[in-house]
């Protein structure tokens, strides 16, 4: 778990949401289909479950809305399926593989929280490719929605002056009010592998690429032996990707292959994998693996420990800043970047406690300002263990907000709205360009009026 805890429950609650309306509202206990079209956009349609299902995931996240929240939601239908139909008309596409690689990432992100494959299966009671299909359109959707929005909004940018100006239109009586906010860094090490650790999984994967050539089924033993939770289940398929978006290694390995050949085990960040290349499309690859993660020895975590230790005397005594060390040493990319400091949605370093992964928050309860935590294990996102010191260096009060301690977030607050109103113009000249309808019961929303 990380600071995108929050982020990740409500993304599940919005799943169950979806599953939960797609059974119910189809059907009632008789079986007759109660779901029905409410709104067309050209050749798309809107059914009242997806209606139903957005208007509950407004609850759910607990946004207030200024009119009527269910016009305000079937507004925004209405305009995520016009940008789809123009998508289409302006020859603005969504690759495939980026589906697919979105897809089993959240996939990833599902299994994890939930425990795994079997039981995400027994709680929705759909097979993994069932529940796959089902979140293939919508992810298709919302990929190309974004590529859309990105296009119109492109060119859009906020100043000093504008970020002012929209602050003083604020009432006072209306400005938010932030809870108690923290700025907190990590540096993270990973575990060096032993070498005897890493000649055992050569020799697993060996003795599995040997059963493959003997005539074995690949898809059958990835099944059984991949670690890796978004390929795995489906038989090692990874499908097409472009050069330069898997893992260097991986990807200089896969293109040395012929056609349905396989690799011996290759090294990368992500563990050992033995690699089949499927086939090859102008500057894009298909490839199947089977990956293997090497578990750590306890030998390899007080190295961990040890490195870090030794790296927080030295911050410690002033020889180099936490930031620049994080920059330099740590083994967490997300972090690392930004001198090891969480951020939140706004780019801010300082996040709200109520979104600190509950392990952080209970830490960081102890602590006094400015001082950095002995080496503490804990787990990373892709399952693996690592070693981090953590850096509390302030904390901030609730407060109402300002100008001068808020301007990261007012400014992400205006250059939102400056993009919502770009995109709301554009709605007005692009809804002539298709066909829109909606069902009388709605009508009174009043979407279509100019």
């Amino acid at each position: 778990m990380n600071l995108r805890y929050i982020k990740i429950k409500t993304f599940l609650t919005s799943l169950l949401v979806v599953l939960a309306l797609g059974s119910s509202i189809a059907q009632t206990e008789q079986g007759v289909l109660i779901d029905k079209i409410v709104a067309k956009v050209d050749d798309y349609i809107i059914l009242k479950s997806e209606l139903e299902k957005a208007y509950l995931d407004f609850l759910s996240r607990g946004q207030v809305s200024k009119g009527n929240a269910k016009c305000q939601m079937m507004e925004t239908l209405v305009i995520n399926k016009l940008m789809v139909a123009k998508a289409e008309i302006d020859s603005v596409e969504v690759a495939p593989d980026q589906v697919n690689q979105n897809l089993e990432q959240r996939i990833s992100y599902i299994v994890s929280q939930i425990g795994s494959v079997q039981a995400l299966e027994e709680y929705y009671g759909k097979t993994m490719d069932q529940f796959r299909q089902e979140m293939f359109d919508q992810i298709k959707e919302q990929l190309v929605v974004q590529k859309m929005q990105g296009e119109i909004t492109a060119d859009v940018k906020v100043t000093p002056a504008e970020v002012k100006r929209f602050f003083n239109k604020i009432p006072v009586d209306s400005l938010p009010f932030f809870s108690s906010e923290v700025a907190i860094a990590q540096i993270v090490k990973k575990p060096e592998i032993n070498k005897a650790q890493k000649e055992q999984v050569k020799k697993q994967l060996n003795e599995i690429r040997d059963q493959i050539l003997a005539g074995g089924s690949f898809s059958d033993l990835a099944k059984k032996y991949s670690m890796d939770p978004g390929s795995g289940s489906k038989g090692g398929k990874l499908g097409f990707f472009k050069r330069g978006e898997l893992a260097p290694e991986y990807e200089a390995t896969a293109l040395g292959l012929k056609p349905n050949e396989i690799s011996p085990p290759v090294e990368t960040q992500f563990g050992f994998h033995i690699i089949q290349l499927v086939e090859r499309l102008g500057n894009t690859f298909n490839t199947n693996h089977i990956l293997i993660i090497p578990s750590s020895s306890s030998t390899d975590m007080d190295d961990a420990r040890n490195y870090l230790d030794s790296l927080r005397t030295v911050i410690n005594f002033d020889s180099i800043s936490f930031e620049k060390a994080a920059k330099e040493y740590s083994d967490d990319q997300t972090t690392a970047g930004s001198g090891g400091f969480f951020l939140d949605a706004t780019g801010a370093s300082r996040v709200s406690v109520e979104e600190l992964d509950p392990v952080i928050f209970f830490t960081i309860d102890t602590m006094k300002i400015n001082t950095i935590t002995k080496p503490m294990d804990f787990r990373m996102e892709d399952g693996t263990d690592a070693v981090r010191i953590l850096y509390y260096k302030e904390k901030i009060s609730p407060h109402q907000a300002s100008l001068l301690d808020d301007y990261q977030k007012i400014r992400s607050a205006t250059l939102a709205n400056k993009r919502n109103e770009i995109l709301s113009n554009w709605f007005k000249e692009a809804k002539g360009d298709v066909y829109i309808h909606l069902e009388p019961e709605y009508e009174y929303c009043e979407i279509l009026k100019d």
